[in-house]
């Protein structure tokens, strides 16, 4: 990483969990990003994230576009109420294929803008995804949420990491 990501925090699961939580997140930084690499023990889920200011939104305040392949099929899709900002569609976790999923959250401490998103996730053995996303709130986040779309858990072994950006 370069220079000016800090690790803010990072979760390897020791068992497996429903989902992952950073909250109290500083807002010292100009802007977050969030590695992930899971895999799930059956299945393939697409990843869901939620943000919020001291307790994460559930409503109907995010909207979502998303370009997606795999080397022989192309999709896009686009979503302006969604309840969570859905961060894959091709490039999903398996249980044989961890995928690597990369989230920027941009100005996330300022109240006064919505927050926008950008993110790219991979699965070698599915495909790819560029997603921009938007969350329709001024306050700042300090958490963030990380789940599954199914009632499924993250496999042992799946890593989550909070990088700080300064002056991005």
């Amino acid at each position: 990483m370069a220079k000016t990501y800090t690790p803010i925090a990072t979760t390897t699961l020791t068992s497996a969990a429903a989902s992952v939580t950073f909250s109290s997140i500083s807002g010292a930084y100009t802007d977050l990003a969030l590695v992930i690499t899971p895999t799930i023990p059956t299945g393939a889920y697409d990843l869901l994230m939620r943000v919020g200011n001291s307790t994460v939104d559930s409503g109907t305040n995010y909207s979502v576009t998303r370009l997606s392949g795999t080397g022989s099929a192309a999709n896009s899709t686009r979503s302006t109420s969604a309840s969570g900002m859905f961060c894959t569609y091709y490039g999903y976790p398996t249980s044989t294929n961890p995928s690597i999923t990369t989230i920027n959250l941009m100005n996330y401490a300022s109240t006064t803008t919505y927050k926008t998103m950008l993110i790219r996730s991979n699965n070698a053995s599915a495909g790819t995804e560029a997603i921009v996303g938007l969350w329709r709130s001024t306050a700042a986040i300090n958490i963030i949420t990380i789940s599954l779309d199914a009632s499924t858990n993250f496999s042992s072994g799946s890593t989550f990491t909070l990088y700080g950006i300064l002056k991005a």
